[in-house]
C-alpha cells in the first residue's frame, strides 16, 4: 500500500509537464528579480525611532498639547513634588523659634502659614505681628495640609514659612558691577563650605569690613538657605551672592582681569600680617575645616596666606577665618588711603 505522499515529488526532483517536458526554473525567480518597492520614509515605518517620535507627536498633538521641538527632543515641563522640601522652587522653614527668627532677620517670604486651632504664646504672638506689619500672606491650614507642606519628619510647631529661591548673580556680572562703581573689589570665594552657618557669618563679615560680595561653587558646596540667612543677620540682603559653575575656571577669569586669589590655609607661605597686596583687587578663598581648600583651587592661587594663632588651637573654622582676614585687609586698606 502506498503512503499519502508517494505521488509528491522528492526534494531536488525535476517536475515534467502533462506533455511530458521538463520544466525549467527560469521563471521562478523572476518576481525576486524584479526588485522591492520603494523604501518608506523613515517617519513612515512605525518600528524606526523616527516613526515612533511622530506617531507620539500625533498623539501629543491630538490630545490638544504643544507640538515639540522641530528637533525631535521632547519639552520638558517643570512639576511640582509632593513634598515641597524636595523642589528647587521653594525652602520651608518649620517651627516656632526658627520662624520668629527668621521673620525677625527680615528674611525674603512669600507666605506664612498656621494651623487652625493654634495655641498661642509669645512666639506666636510676635510671628502674627510682624507678618502682619510686613503684608505677608497669613494663611490658616488644617494640621494634616501643613504636615505635607513642612514634611512629615519634621516637627513644625503649627507654623511654616515659605522662602522663595535666592537669586544668585552671575560671577562676571558682580566683577563688572564692583569696577564700574570704581571700587577695589574684595570678595570671597567659598571651596567647599558646606555649613550654612559658615556661610551667613562669611556674608556678614564681607558686609561688616567693606567687601562687596561673596561667590559659592555650584557644586559641593552650600547654597543661601534660610539658615545661612538667619546667620547673616540681615547682610544678606545687601551683600550680593554668586554662583560660579566652575569656581577654579572662574578664579583663572577674575585673575586674567587683575584681580589677585589669595587661599586661606594654616600652612600657608605668607602670614596674614605680611600680607603685600590689601589694596589690590581680592578673591580670598575659604576652604573647608576638614578638608581645606581643594588641590586645583590651590594650584590657581597666587600665594597661600595662613593666620599665626596659638599652637595649642589647630585650626579656625572657615567664618572666623574669612573675618580675621578680612579685617585684616580692610585696616590695611584704611592705612594705605
Amino acid at each position: 500500500m502506498k503512503s499519502s505522499g508517494a505521488n509528491k515529488p522528492r526534494a531536488g526532483a525535476v517536475r515534467k509537464s502533462s506533455t511530458g517536458k521538463q520544466v525549467g526554473s527560469g521563471g521562478q525567480g523572476r518576481q525576486a528579480l524584479e526588485g522591492k518597492k520603494p523604501t518608506p520614509k523613515a517617519s513612515d515605518r512605525p518600528y524606526h525611532p523616527a516613526g515612533k517620535r511622530k506617531a507620539a507627536n500625533d498623539r501629543f498633538a491630538a490630545a490638544g498639547g504643544k507640538r515639540p521641538s522641530s528637533t525631535g527632543a521632547p519639552q520638558r515641563t517643570a512639576t511640582r513634588v509632593s513634598n515641597p522640601k524636595q523642589s528647587d522652587e521653594f525652602e520651608v522653614v518649620t517651627g516656632r523659634n526658627s520662624v520668629l527668627e527668621a521673620l525677625r532677620a527680615k528674611i525674603p517670604v512669600t507666605a506664612l502659614y498656621i494651623a487652625t486651632r493654634i495655641e498661642y504664646d509669645d512666639r506666636v504672638k510676635e510671628v502674627m505681628q510682624i507678618a502682619t506689619k510686613r503684608g505677608l500672606p497669613i494663611l490658616e491650614v488644617m494640621r494634616p495640609e501643613l504636615d505635607r507642606l513642612a514634611g512629615f519628619d519634621s516637627v513644625h510647631q503649627g507654623l511654616a514659612l515659605k522662602v522663595p529661591p535666592y537669586e544668585y548673580a552671575h560671577p562676571t556680572d558682580l566683577l563688572d558691577k564692583i569696577v564700574a562703581s570704581g571700587r577695589v573689589p574684595l570678595l570671597v570665594a567659598l571651596d567647599g563650605v558646606t555649613d550654612p552657618r559658615n556661610l551667613g557669618a562669611i556674608i556678614r563679615s564681607v558686609a561688616a569690613f567693606g567687601g562687596h560680595g561673596v561667590i559659592v561653587p555650584q557644586r559641593r558646596s552650600v547654597g543661601l538657605t534660610a539658615a545661612a540667612w538667619k546667620t547673616s543677620a540681615g547682610a544678606a540682603a545687601r551683600t550680593p551672592v554668586a554662583m560660579a559653575s566652575n569656581l577654579t575656571q572662574t578664579l583663572k577669569a577674575f585673575k586674567e582681569r587683575g584681580v589677585f586669589v589669595l587661599g586661606l590655609d594654616g600652612g600657608g607661605d605668607t602670614p596674614l600680617p605680611e600680607l603685600s597686596w590689601a589694596k589690590e583687587p581680592l578673591v580670598v578663598v575659604v576652604g573647608s575645616e576638614g578638608k581645606g581648600l581643594s588641590r586645583l583651587v590651590t594650584e590657581t592661587c597666587d600665594a597661600i596666606v595662613s593666620i599665626p594663632i596659638n599652637s595649642s588651637t589647630e585650626s579656625l573654622n572657615a567664618g572666623i577665618a574669612a573675618s580675621v582676614t578680612l579685617y585684616e585687609i580692610s585696616k590695611q586698606r584704611a592705612r594705605k588711603k
